[in-house]
């Protein structure tokens, strides 16, 4: 056996290896998130075959006239974290993460979260405090988490992150089938197959 077939077959099994490496490393990383998102895939694929019944709950309160005071000298600042704290202990809700809202009669703050959504309105005359509280269920929940609807900005770079290590997957797995394609003669046939399909029901049916 020649020098540079030694050379070559000792390069082929480096890349052999790493490849594995690389391409069993990131499956072992993205196994839980890819199927979260196959799942959570096909239930956004069938929404509205699939539809949760939500949990609607309603209350209301009085704010306390120190804390509507703060209220009355306020104009398009973030609520002042005494209240929001009061606001929070009577409605379950997390206000101070909310979306505030001013106007000349009132105050109103959108909580949107995954899976449900919420909202409170205060009067600014009175202190009437009126909330709702909407709960969408698991599926809508884990719809959300697919979407990045709503979540948080740790939860989207969890995304960005999977999705760097599907594509380090992908990415080995078409190099690992570059070499073996010589002993796998349907290598190339299934590849062709996996482009040509999703591109004739574009061309063909998606107008």
């Amino acid at each position: 056996m020649s020098a540079t077939s030694t050379d070559s077959q000792r390069r082929r099994g480096y890349w052999m290896r790493t490849l594995h490496q690389w391409h069993w490393i990131s499956s072992a990383v993205c196994l839980v998130g890819l199927l979260l998102f196959a799942v959570t895939g096909i239930t956004l694929n069938h929404a509205t075959r699939i539809e949760g019944t939500p949990t609607v709950v309603t209350g209301s309160a009085q704010l306390p006239g120190p804390m509507l005071k703060q209220l009355q000298g306020s104009n398009n600042d973030p609520i002042p974290d005494a209240v929001a704290r009061w606001l929070q202990d009577r409605t379950r809700q997390t206000v101070a993460t909310g979306t505030a809202e001013w106007s000349e009669t009132e105050v109103y703050v959108s909580m949107p979260r995954a899976g449900g959504d919420a909202w409170l309105s205060i009067d600014r005359a009175n202190g009437a405090v009126e909330f709702e509280n909407t709960t969408r269920g698991l599926i809508s929940y884990l719809n959300d988490l697919h979407k990045g609807r709503n979540t948080s900005t740790a939860w989207n770079a969890f995304i960005d992150v999977l999705a760097v290590g599907c594509l380090v997957f992908c990415i080995s797995g078409l190099f690992l089938l570059v070499f073996h394609a010589r002993q796998r003669r349907m290598t190339w046939p299934l590849v062709g197959l996996g482009l040509m399909v999703p591109l004739i029901l574009l061309l063909l049916f998606i107008h």
